[in-house]
Parts: C-alpha cells; sequence; structure tokens
C-alpha cells in the first residue's frame, strides 16, 4: 500500500526535544573554568607528574589508598601553581599508555613523575616518604617494596637479568638492585626526556608520541646458532636496562649513578600490597626471611 503523503508543515514532530551534549551545558560542574585554567595553568609549575595506567576498574581500598595520602605541604590543588597533576590513561596496552605519558612529561616539561600502577594499594606516607627523595635530589629513581599476586610470592627486587629475584636484605632496609617494577616508582623525568631525544616517532590512537617505553616481545632467526630466537619480558626491565645501556643517567644529570652496577634503590620502608580485582591482597604474610630481629633499624644493601 503507497505511503500517504503528508502536506509540509503539518509532519508529526517528536514526542521529546533532541538531547544535548553534556559539554555544552556551561552549568555543569565539569564544564565550570576552576582555579587552574587561563593563564594560572599555563603559567603552572608543573613539578611533579602522577602516572596511573589503568584498565578503567579498580578496588575501592586502591582508591582509598591513592586518594588517601598524607599530602606534603606546597602540594595542595588549591595553590595557584599546580605542583601535582594526576595523569590517567584507560584502555592502551601498557607500553602505548607509558608512551603517551612521556609526551606529556615533554611538552608538559615535569621534574618528576611517580607511577602508581592501578592495583598497588599505597602506605598512607607514601608521598611523604617519596617527596625527601624529590627533595634531597640524589636519588633519579626509588621504588616501594611490593611481591608478585601469588600464594608462592616472591619481591619485585632484582639484580642481574634471568637470574630470579633478589633476597639477601629485610624490612626497613635501602637496597639497590639493576631491576625494579613501576608498581609504586618515583623517577626522575630527565630519564623520559633524554630518552625522547633518540626514540623513533610512532602514533598511538591518532596522537604522535615517541617509543620512549617498549614491551619487549620479538622472535627472530639467529644464523650463528642456526635456530628461532624469542624474547618476551615487561616495559619495567626493559626500561631499567635501556637507561643503563643507553647513558641516561648521564644525560639526565646523575653521572654517578652511570657507573652503579645497581643503579636502582628500593626503599622497603614503602611497602606496598598488590592488590587482585576480588579484593585478595599479596602477600598475605611476610615470608619470614625479610623480618627484621626486633630492635633493627635498617641498613643500606649496596
Amino acid at each position: 500500500m503507497p505511503k500517504k503523503k503528508v502536506p509540509r508543515g503539518k509532519e508529526r514532530k517528536p514526542v521529546l526535544k533532541p538531547a544535548v551534549p553534556l559539554h555544552k551545558i556551561p552549568q555543569l560542574s565539569w564544564n565550570i573554568p576552576n582555579l587552574h585554567q587561563g593563564d594560572e595553568l599555563a603559567n603552572a609549575n608543573k613539578r611533579i607528574l602522577i602516572f596511573t595506567p589503568t584498565t578503567g576498574l579498580v578496588r575501592v581500598e586502591w582508591v582509598q589508598a591513592r586518594y588517601g595520602q598524607i599530602i606534603p605541604t606546597n602540594w595542595s590543588f588549591v595553590e595557584m601553581q599546580q605542583h601535582l597533576a594526576p595523569w590517567l590513561s584507560v584502555h592502551y596496552q601498557l607500553a602505548d599508555a607509558q608512551n603517551l605519558m612521556a609526551k606529556e612529561v615533554v611538552e608538559g616539561d615535569y621534574e618528576w613523575v611517580i607511577y602508581v600502577e592501578h592495583d598497588n594499594v599505597l602506605p598512607p606516607d607514601a608521598f611523604l616518604r617519596l617527596n625527601q627523595y624529590i627533595n634531597d635530589h640524589k636519588v633519579p629513581v626509588v621504588s616501594g617494596l611490593y611481591f608478585l599476586k601469588s600464594d608462592i610470592t616472591e619481591p619485585l627486587i632484582y639484580r642481574g637479568r634471568g637470574t630470579s629475584h633478589f633476597t639477601d636484605w629485610k624490612i626497613g632496609d635501602k637496597v639497590w638492585c639493576d631491576g625494579i617494577p613501576f608498581g609504586l616508582r618515583l623517577e626522575n623525568a630527565g630519564l623520559i626526556k633524554a630518552a625522547w631525544e633518540t626514540s623513533p616517532e610512532i602514533v598511538i590512537n591518532g596522537v604522535r608520541t615517541r617509543q620512549v617505553f617498549k614491551q619487549p616481545n620479538a622472535i627472530w632467526f639467529d644464523e650463528e646458532s642456526n635456530g628461532v630466537v624469542a624474547k618476551g619480558g615487561t616495559t619495567d626491565l626493559e626500561w631499567c636496562t635501556r637507561i643503563m645501556d643507553e647513558g641516561l643517567f648521564a644525560k639526565a644529570g646523575f653521572p654517578e649513578y652511570q657507573k652503579k652496577k645497581y643503579p636502582f634503590l628500593v626503599d622497603t620502608n614503602i611497602f606496598v600490597r598488590h592488590i587482585d580485582p576480588n579484593g585478595t591482597m599479596w602477600p598475605k604474610a611476610m615470608p619470614a626471611r625479610y623480618v627484621p630481629p626486633k630492635g633493627y633499624k635498617g641498613k643500606e644493601i649496596i
């Protein structure tokens, strides 16, 4: 049956008016200019970038620990100079998220980066302790202590590659090593800026950046051994290796660390717990070998 033609101007109008995009409603709170927009933001001293790559889902324990941190003085968001800038990347592969962060570090000219992964529950004084290292400006890379998500767990402290984890320490020690994770890590931004200069350009989701961080997954045929060689790993150890091999400590203004066999510091006083989506935290108990005797004050493990 042919459709009856409706005279112009007599068409049936929809009951509901078209929806309005949220960003076009100036009265909404997130569209209202805040203290740091305009000239204040442009001239802000972007000293510290807190970086959290995330899948978008976090446990409430993580939220409470992250946003319940004791904040050092002059780190407040209400200051005219915004010393603290959180930056979260959602739904990216880890290396891609880190390379987008590197672009932000370079363009924002940050001095320090604090990596906080979305499954690491921080102690309440974590930022206070890291701030001491920032103010001293002597140690370019510091990690907190945390363990694998495993019932038979082990600490993420490494000396060498392919040598398993390092065990000769006690809680309270400051341990020097050549491999540390990203879970809770303070890093001088000069290392990223130095690597940026020699890193190839890449495009991630339409954003042009550089490949400072890399997921070490490769397979090739080795003519000398006449066999196929496969390489895999994580971005944290790959980044530690690059810092050492490419002289990034020296380029970033820390030449004395270029000569160290173990140039990365793990402060075991900053004890972080791993958490899974079900709320289980590791370690469930501290392995006895790492528990110090009564009255132990800690030492430096060089």
